[in-house]
């Protein structure tokens, strides 16, 4: 039962606690919160390919990059609805993912990493050239609002509340998935691949699963970003996204939801709070993943497991 409930528990904290700091933040620091908000849902999106599946992928913010300019180009191009262009533009980045899937994840470890990295390079390449279609370097401006029962879902304040209720379903549905039956063979995959191919698990449909899923995730992520900054550029999606996706998911903790979206907000106010420190942050932020890799190996989430199990001894003595 407690295992049941435990997602609906994350979404009911995610909700509570991003509805309270919506109430008390200033104007910036909601837009940052907004940010943070989207980002989550794309580094949990990562988990699913590197922290249940173990694929090293640099590409991530490619899928981000594809939903946002399809939202982008459908709603100013075209005349879609957003609330149309979105789903579209979901379904198409999750297709796409699917069936370069299969070829790409027959690569592994490094040769895996650096195909991942070509396509988010070429995806960069692609829109910030293809003038006609994506604008090229000056982007994509006057991204039509979202609108709700006649009212258009603007400001700070109002789009967050809005953008946690798909950070919590998402990350409830990415926990359920987690501990199913379909999640545990992703993490049977990773951990040996032979062994689990000689237990009956489809190794190839389980990772192009995590891949896709993945790239769903990102999808929405990507359009959430259109919809909240209402402007795009390749600049936004190149591949120092994908790395610093990577880095948000390491310091949180890889192969946790919670850890995904701990990271995510950290590693997105990191960068405002010590702003004060100008060129030497990077030397900093290098210094806390080295210490972090070094003396917390799962991330920050494994300072509250190691916690759990010294309470309870302390209960029962």
């Amino acid at each position: 039962m407690a295992t049941r409930r435990s997602p609906l528990l994350l979404a009911a904290a995610i909700l509570a606690v991003g509805l309270a700091l919506s109430v008390v933040l200033s104007e910036y620091n909601l837009r940052l919160l907004n940010l943070s908000v989207i980002t989550a849902i794309a580094v949990i999106g990562f988990n699913f390919a590197f922290g249940l599946a173990g694929l090293i992928s640099l590409g991530h913010a490619a899928f981000v990059g594809m939903s946002a300019y399809t939202v982008a180009i459908l709603t100013t191009a075209t005349g879609w609805s957003p609330w149309a262009a979105i789903p579209m533009a979901v379904a198409g980045t999750v297709l796409f993912s699917a069936l370069i899937g299969y070829p790409l994840l027959r690569l592994k470890g490094h040769y895996l990493a650096l195909a991942t990295l070509g396509l988010n390079v070429s995806f960069f390449i692609i829109t910030a050239n293809w003038l006609s279609l994506t604008g090229g370097t000056n982007g994509i401006p006057g991204i039509p609002q979202l609108r709700l029962h006649g009212y258009f879902i603007s400001g700070e304040r109002y789009f967050l509340r809005f953008g946690l209720v798909f950070l919590a379903a998402v990350a409830a549905a990415a926990l359920a998935f987690q501990r199913s039956r379909h999640g545990r063979a992703m993490i049977a995959a990773r951990d040996d691949e032979i062994a689990a191919a000689m237990s009956g698990i489809d190794v190839t449909r389980v990772r192009v699963a995590a891949f896709a899923l993945s790239a769903a995730c990102a999808a929405v992520a990507g359009a959430l970003f259109a919809e909240h900054v209402r402007f795009i550029a390749p600049e936004d999606f190149g591949y120092v996204h994908s790395i610093t996706y990577l880095a948000m998911l390491i310091v949180g903790g890889e192969g946790s939801v919670v850890g995904a979206i701990l990271g995510a907000v950290l590693l997105t106010f990191l960068p405002e709070w010590l702003r004060f420190l100008g060129n030497a942050y990077l030397a900093f932020f290098a210094a806390m993943m080295l210490a972090i890799l070094i003396f917390l190996p799962r991330g920050l989430v494994s300072l509250f497991r190691r916690r759990a199990p010294r309470r309870i001894a302390e209960g029962r003595s």
